[in-house]
C-alpha cells in the first residue's frame, strides 16, 4: 500500500523515522554474514532489540545485532564477451541476463487450496528453537510484541497498544509453515492474492509476484470491511527454500482506515524493514 492517497499505508522512503527496535529471529549460523544497513532516518534508531529463538521462549528482549542475519542481495554482473573473440571492425557487446518469465496470478484457489491439491502438508512453526528460517520485524516507537490467540498459528504478533482508534489495534502479524511435501515455489506464490481478495469488500492499492530478495513472493496491499470497520492493510507470503525443505512465511500488518495516516511511519517501517533469509536446516 504505497501512500498515493491517505487511505493507504505508506510505503515509501524514510521508514525508519519511528522505527524503535527490530525482532530478529535469526539461525545458529547467521552471526557471520554481513550487516544489512538500516534505510536513513531523519531520527537516531534508539535500541535494536533481538528475540533469540533458541533455548526455550525468551524471558526479555536483550539487545543485539539483529541485522547480522540478513545480507543484502547483489546484483548479478553482467559478463562481457573477451576483446581477443571479438570480429575486426565489431564493437564488443555485453551479454544480457536471461529475463525472467513474468509470473500470472491465479484466479482462483487460495495457497492452503494449492497446497492441499499438491498433497502438501502445512505444518506451522514457533519461534522457541527455530533456526530454519531469518526472520528480522521492526518494531517502531510504541510497539510491542503481544500473545494474540485470534491469530491461528501465530508466529509473532506485535501491536501499537497505545494507539489506533479505540476499535482497532494497528498489528503486525507473522506466521510460520513448514510446507512438507513436493510443489513449484513460482506456481504456489501466484496464489498469494487469493486469501485477500476473497476478503468483504476487498479494494486492491497494490500488488506484485516479484522476487523478495531473490526468494518467491506475493505482496498485495488493499483495504476491506471487518465488523462494520474499514480496515487497511499489507500482506506479504514469502517460499524460503532451506536445502530440501521448504517454508512460507507470511506478513501482514494491518490498521483502521482512520489511522492510515497517523500509524503511516510505523507501518511504513514494519513493511520495508522486513526481511527472511535461509538459516540453517
Amino acid at each position: 500500500m504505497r501512500e498515493k492517497t491517505r487511505a493507504r499505508l505508506a510505503v515509501g522512503g524514510g521508514t525508519a523515522a519511528a522505527l524503535a527496535g527490530v525482532i530478529a529471529f535469526a539461525a545458529a549460523n547467521a552471526g557471520a554474514e554481513p550487516v544489512l544497513p538500516m534505510p536513513p532516518a531523519p531520527v537516531t534508531v534508539t535500541q535494536t532489540v533481538t528475540v533469540a529463538p533458541a533455548g526455550g521462549a525468551p524471558t526479555g528482549l536483550p539487545l543485539a545485532n539483529a541485522g547480522a542475519s540478513v545480507a543484502p542481495l547483489a546484483a548479478p554482473a553482467v559478463p562481457v564477451a573477451p576483446a581477443g573473440a571479438v570480429p575486426a571492425g565489431q564493437a564488443a557487446q555485453a551479454a544480457l541476463p536471461v529475463a525472467q518469465p513474468t509470473l500470472v496470478p491465479a484466479s482462483s484457489g487460495s495457497l492452503t487450496d494449492y497446497f492441499k491439491s499438491k498433497g502438501v502438508q502445512l505444518e506451522p512453526q514457533r519461534p522457541q528453537g527455530f533456526t530454519a528460517v531469518s526472520i528480522t520485524l521492526p518494531m517502531p516507537l510504541g510497539w510491542s510484541q503481544v500473545p494474540d490467540p485470534n491469530v491461528p498459528d501465530a508466529f509473532l504478533v506485535t501491536a501499537d497498544r497505545n494507539g489506533g482508534d479505540g476499535l482497532y489495534t494497528p498489528n503486525a502479524q507473522v506466521v510460520v509453515y513448514k510446507a512438507i511435501g513436493d510443489f513449484d515455489p513460482k506456481e504456489a506464490i501466484t496464489h498469494g492474492f487469493i486469501d485477500s481478495q476473497s476478503e468483504m469488500a476487498w479494494q486492491t492499492t497494490n500488488a506484485s509476484l516479484a522476487d523478495f530478495y531473490g526468494l518467491p513472493s506475493s505482496l498485495i496491499e488493499g483495504t476491506y470491511r471487518q465488523n462494520n470497520m474499514t480496515l487497511n492493510t499489507s500482506r506479504r507470503h514469502v517460499i524460503v527454500p532451506v536445502g530440501p525443505t521448504k517454508y512460507l512465511v507470511s506478513l501482514a500488518v494491518t490498521t483502521s482506515l482512520s489511522q492510515v495516516v497517523a500509524e503511516g511511519s510505523a507501518t511504513d517501517a514494519i513493511v520495508n524493514g522486513f526481511r527472511v533469509a535461509p538459516g540453517m536446516p
